[in-house]
């Protein structure tokens, strides 16, 4: 598993929501990523948003573990409109550094259409890489803020969402679903208090290779769980936790600080 790979799915986890209307915030949480109970990776979220535009900067340093996982880099952001109901890219862009190579995607959206992107190097079209449509192209958004949940409180309403993500790679969709309320209370971690469980369902569209051993355990797999909490009162819900089960074992995210 690599950098860019371990930045979607830790990006899986960054989901922020914003009442219209709220007041301006600005916020940062931190994260530590494990693989089979191993520290893999540490990550930093920051949210700025003025009530209209809001922007989301994610970065991660991965430490590496063997060759299940390369060490590196990792840095993601989305720019875009907030003043609706949900968060609505303008652009999105994604770098990843590992064994001395440089990856990098670039998407431009015209509301939910996407208008252009770019991907350095390209990816290599083979046989079993399914085709990128361009029906596949509208009605989307990118791979930070189409996770974006907002909602009038801690409620199961938080996971009744669905959304259509093009990563500049790979078009999915993704179904979430409520599935309990719990109660954080860890000393060691960056919140306690109530919390709300989310299962999510991954559907793969376009992009993906079909031999993809992840790609297929994704899609087949019933333990991607998030668990959201409130920031403070600034009427955003972040995650608290993230946990995925993979075949190297759980991928788990987990939030130790955060400043609003």
């Amino acid at each position: 598993m690599t950098p860019f790979r371990l930045a979607p799915l830790a990006a899986l986890a960054l989901f922020l929501s914003h009442p219209a209307g709220a007041a301006e915030v600005d916020a940062s949480a931190s994260y530590v990523l494990t693989l089979g109970g191993i520290n893999v990776a540490a990550m930093t979220v920051d949210l700025s948003d003025t009530g209209s535009r809001y922007a989301l900067d994610l970065s991660a340093n991965v430490a590496g573990l063997g060759s299940l996982v390369a060490s590196g880099t990792a840095k993601a952001s989305s720019v875009g409109r907030s003043s609706g109901t949900a968060l609505v890219a303008d652009e999105f862009d994604l770098t990843t550094r590992a064994n001395g190579e440089t990856f990098t995607v670039d998407v431009s959206f015209a509301g939910r259409d996407v208008s252009a992107f770019k991907v350095d190097p390209p990816i290599i079209d083979n046989y079993d890489r399914v085709p990128i449509e361009r029906r596949h192209l509208t009605g989307v958004g990118d791979f930070l803020s189409a996770f974006v949940l907002k909602g009038n409180g801690l409620d199961k309403s938080l996971c009744q969402r669905q959304a259509k993500i093009f990563t500049g790679v790979e078009r999915f969709n993704i179904a979430m679903s409520y599935a309990g309320d719990d109660e954080a209370t860890s000393a060691r971690t960056g919140y306690q208090g109530p919390v709300v469980l989310c299962t999510v369902d991954y559907d793969p569209v376009s992009g993906h290779f079909t031999s993809s051993e992840i790609t297929n355990y994704l899609a087949d797999s019933d333990r991607i769980v998030i668990w959201y909490a409130p920031l403070g009162e600034t009427g955003y819900f972040i995650p608290y936790r993230v946990l995925l089960g993979t075949n190297m074992g759980d991928l788990s995210m987990v939030l130790t600080k955060m400043d609003f």
